[in-house]
């Protein structure tokens, strides 16, 4: 098998369709929050801490049910204690570097609204690959010993069918 249909294989597996698809919510969740970012910052006259918390505060929410629905395959209710606090401790720490690194590039490059966007930008690259780890391994895996278990189970939401 060449590399190439290696590669492909390992895209049309469940794991690499699963990368790919949190791939593309990241670029969707990236573009909104730049936009609104540059929007704010540049537009608005806000400072970089102010236009990035709105920025990242909105786009969130999309991630969240793009990452769950789409990239993950779940359905049904989210779990408070096992998905969404989890999720939004994450977005809390992205919102927490991002803001740093949006704040310091304002006060180092004179209010340059690109050098503010890149560092936003950069924040959440780094954090990136952990992310999906923990979406993967932690947030949204599906626990299919469970449903060997007890079959009743739904496997989404943890309630009888």
């Amino acid at each position: 098998m060449s590399t190439t249909e290696a590669l492909l294989a390992r895209a049309r597996s469940p794991q690499g369709v699963k990368a790919i698809r949190y791939t593309l919510t990241s670029v969707i969740s990236v573009v909104i929050s730049q936009i609104i970012l540059a929007f704010c910052f540049s537009v608005l006259g806000w400072t970089a801490k102010s236009a990035n918390i709105t920025a990242v505060s909105i786009s969130a929410v999309p991630s969240y049910v793009l990452n769950r629905r789409w990239a993950w395959g779940k359905r049904g209710k989210s779990h408070l204690w096992k998905e969404v606090v989890p999720f939004w401790a994450l977005a809390f720490l992205g919102l927490a570097f991002s803001t740093w690194a949006a704040d310091w590039a304002e006060t180092r490059f004179d209010r340059n609204a690109l050098a503010v966007n890149v560092a936003a930008l950069g924040a959440f690259g780094v954090l990136w690959v952990g992310k999906f780890i923990v979406f993967n391994e932690v947030l949204f895996k599906h626990h299919h010993e469970v449903l060997e278990e007890f079959p009743a189970l739904d496997g989404s939401t943890g309630l009888p069918t």
